[in-house]
């Protein structure tokens, strides 16, 4: 298990659950439209958002932002020491920063000596395209290597300044690079773990490489909060972030769809019923979460072969037939509805469900 630290009220590590983070996409320095992402991406459940400060005036506008949101807020530093300083004082709940570019060691200790002031984390980050020359010219490149030792000698200039209330993130693109890293640094130190595939591309490939290289990690016990890295809507990274949770088990499934992959058997047009069940049921999820309501089970067959099997472990589920199709509940039948029906009927029910 690793060390614990806290996040604005968010553990990270520790036997904690494993925390949703994103990062803002609008200009910091506009006010409004930072505090609107912010509230956009905590609606959808992310725990944590991470916003870039460039500048002087984002980190301003960083620290008006933060006392009109609840969630909390991650100041993202590079170069200047001097934007560490002022995102502290403006109220940031961690900062994320490699030590290697602030500058001189005087100048990180500076940001180290104001964050154990406030007694708020550092996140320190090395990625597969901000490695040391000296470990490229050890390891012949960018290796799994690499970056789990950068990312101890990272954690080591912080250490060496008595401060210990760190995270630690070694992101790849490579996700096979990715997992192989994580495997090492796990075994090399106690500090909680940030982990994600960075820079994973649009949401097609993205989404993939993020499933494989994030749920990989957590299924062997490593990383303590994430982030998906798209090239999208930032809402839509923390929406597949919670997918992975919930695949891994990480998460309960408030609404969890099986369905059949179709067959010659299948008389109905099950496709299109599956993905219209699942699209319109996300939404009944969104309102169940917030409710406080208990998860449940659907299952959407194509025909009576598996159907009511499937639909005895499900909550509700659908039997297709010839154009029509039945409703179950816990197994047992209780309406046949026209195709056409069916969706709307399913929804409705399972609105009904309180």
């Amino acid at each position: 298990m690793t060390n614990s630290v806290n996040c604005g009220g968010v553990i990270i590590g520790g036997g904690a659950p494993v925390s949703i983070q994103s990062m803002t996409n609008v200009d910091t320095r506009d006010t409004k439209a930072l505090v609107r992402q912010i509230n956009e991406l905590t609606d959808v459940g992310c725990e944590i958002v991470r916003c870039a400060i460039p500048d002087m005036m984002a980190a301003e506008s960083f620290g008006a932002a933060k006392k009109l949101v609840k969630t909390p807020l991650v100041a993202d530093i590079h170069f200047d020491y001097r934007l560490a300083l002022a995102a502290i004082e403006k109220g940031a709940d961690k900062i994320r920063i490699n030590p290697g570019n602030i500058g001189n060691l005087e100048n990180v200790r500076k940001v180290v000596c104001k964050a154990k002031e406030r007694e708020i984390p550092i996140r320190v980050g090395v990625n597969s395209g901000s490695l040391a020359k000296e470990l490229l010219a050890k390891y012949g490149g960018v290796t799994a290597a690499a970056l789990a030792e950068s990312g101890v000698q990272t954690l080591k200039i912080i250490e060496d300044m008595n401060y210990d209330q760190l995270v630690i993130s070694i992101k790849s693109s490579n996700v096979k690079m990715n997992y192989d890293a994580h495997m090492l640094l796990k075994n090399m130190t106690n500090y909680p773990m940030h982990i994600g595939i960075t820079e994973s591309g649009t949401p097609r490939n993205g989404k993939i490489k993020s499933a494989i290289g994030i749920g990989s990690l957590l299924l062997d016990g490593v990383g303590d909060t994430i982030r998906v890295s798209l090239t999208d809507n930032p809402v839509e990274e923390v929406i597949f972030a919670r997918k992975i949770l919930e695949t891994v088990g990480l998460r309960e499934k408030l609404i969890d769809i099986v369905s059949c992959p179709t067959c010659g058997r299948t008389e109905i047009n099950l496709i299109s019923l599956a993905n219209e069940a699942q699209d319109r049921l996300e939404k009944v999820a969104n309102e169940r979460q917030k409710l406080g309501l208990r998860p449940i089970k659907i299952a959407v067959m194509g025909c009576v072969v598996n159907g009511p099997g499937e639909s005895r472990e499900a909550d509700y589920g659908i039997a297709g037939g010839r154009g029509e199709g039945l409703i179950f509940s816990h197994g047992e039948i209780i309406e046949k509805v026209p195709e056409d029906s069916l969706i709307d009927r399913l929804v409705e029910i399972v609105e009904q469900d309180r």
